[in-house]
This record gives C-alpha cells, structure tokens and sequence, in this order.
C-alpha cells in the first residue's frame, strides 16, 4: 500500500494574524491527513500573536489553535522549507503584492475576504465577523477537501483551486 503525501497549502495575507491564520487552523481540522495548511503574512505583526478574537472564534468552533503564530513568508520560501503545493492569498492587499519565488512553481489561487479585524466596531461586532468568515471560509475548504483525487493531481490544481474562488459568495 502507497502511503499518499498531504498535499501542502500556504494561506498568505499580509499580517498572517486573522484570515490566514483562520484558514490555516480550519484546513488542518477539515483535511483529515490528504492537506497541511500553513499561513504567512508580507508584513505580520511583531508579537507573533494570531488576533484573539480569531483564536476565540476557532476554539469555539472546536478547532485546534497551538501552534498558531505569526510569521513571514520568507520562511516558506527559504532552503529547507516545506515544498508547497498550493499559495492561496486571502486578503486583496497580498494579492496585489509581489511575492517570493516559491520553489517548485505551485499553483496559486486568490480567495478574497473582508478583514474581519477591521473597523472601530466594537469586539461582539468583530468577533460575529470572524465568525462569518470562518463560515465562509469552511464553505469553500469543505469544498477543497471533499474533491477527488484527480482534481487535486498538480496539472489540475491551479484551475481546480481558481475555480473554488468563485464558489462561496462573499
């Protein structure tokens, strides 16, 4: 029996302390072992904290939140860093951004949602928007982990992970 790799996805935004982080900590729960998720950020925040209300909001959702932390994308992109094999930008900021050369040229994707930090709103107001992203980001995860093996194969996946950008309303 061949023991199949998990397929690697790099969440990018550009603090890595809110979205990315969210949809690294999901993908992990949704993955079942077929993905590793991992998240970075342009620019993150010096304290390497993820944003509390986003840690709240997964926990509260049963979804594991050690390990979590902050950090660049330059670590991705450095000798010895885990091969990715799918980049997805969740914040339009990063997208607009130029990024490293990722080693072996993985498909890309942008997955474009609102900052759920963002505002003067009070944190109820904050954390019903975390809330609501990581509804929408389990929409599409769900459908990510749920395709057939075909769908995922690397000459398919860029499309495949292009296609589910249209999948979920934001």
């Amino acid at each position: 029996m061949t023991s199949v790799q998990p397929l690697n996805v790099l969440f990018l935004c550009t603090h890595n302390s809110a979205r990315s982080i969210l949809a690294e900590a999901l993908l992990n729960h949704l993955g079942q072992g077929r993905f590793q998720a991992f998240s970075a950020g342009s620019s993150p925040r010096d304290n390497q904290q993820p944003n509390p209300l986003g840690l709240q909001v997964l926990e509260r959702a049963g979804i594991a939140t050690q390990g979590l932390h902050s950090k660049s994308w330059e670590v991705f992109a450095a000798p010895g860093a885990p091969h990715m094999d799918l980049i997805i930008t969740v914040c339009d900021s990063a997208a607009g951004e130029v990024c490293p050369i990722w080693p072996g040229h993985p498909a890309t994707a942008h997955w474009g949602y609102a900052d759920p930090s963002a505002g003067d709103g009070s944190d109820d107001t904050k954390l019903e928007a975390f809330r609501q992203t990581l509804h929408l980001m389990r929409q599409r995860l769900e459908l990510l982990v749920n395709l057939p093996a075909d769908k995922l194969a690397r000459t398919c996946l860029q499309g495949t992970a292009r296609a589910l950008s249209a999948s979920a309303s934001q």
